[in-house]
C-alpha cells in the first residue's frame, strides 16, 4: 500500500497546488479588486458590439462559422502534437488513421471556404 501511495504522491501534490493557487487567486481578486462601478463598466457587451436589442435576437451565422473553424483547428493541433511525438513508434494503422482524420478536417475546411465562411465584409 505504501508503494501505491508513493506513486500517486506527485498527482496529489499537483492537485493540492492547483486548488491552493485557485483559492489564493480568487481571494486576491476579491480583496484587491477596485470596486468603482460606472454605467459603462456594468453595461452588457457581447460578440464584439454593445447589446442594443433583445438578448434573444438572432446573430449573424458568421459568428458560428468562425467558432466552428476555431474548434476544428484547435482539435487538429491537440491531436497532432501527441501524434507527432509518438511518430517513430507508430504502426501504419495509426499513420493512416491520422491521415483519414486530416482528410476529414481538410474536406470540412474546403467546404467552409467554398461557402464563404472565411470572407468577412
Amino acid at each position: 500500500m505504501d508503494a501505491l501511495l508513493r506513486e500517486y504522491m506527485p498527482i496529489l501534490i499537483l492537485l493540492a497546488v492547483a486548488v491552493g493557487l485557485g483559492i489564493v487567486l480568487i481571494l486576491a481578486a476579491a480583496i484587491i479588486a477596485v470596486r468603482n462601478p460606472d454605467p459603462e463598466k456594468v453595461s452588457t457587451y457581447e460578440c464584439g458590439f454593445n447589446a442594443f436589442d433583445d438578448s434573444r435576437m438572432k446573430f449573424d451565422v458568421r459568428f458560428y462559422l468562425v467558432s466552428i473553424l476555431f474548434i476544428i483547428f484547435d482539435l487538429e493541433i491537440a491531436f497532432l502534437f501527441p501524434w507527432a511525438v509518438a511518430f517513430g513508434a507508430m504502426s501504419m494503422v495509426a499513420f493512416w488513421s491520422m491521415m483519414v482524420f486530416l482528410a476529414v478536417l481538410t474536406i470540412g475546411f474546403a467546404y467552409e471556404w467554398k461557402k464563404g465562411a472565411l470572407e468577412w465584409e
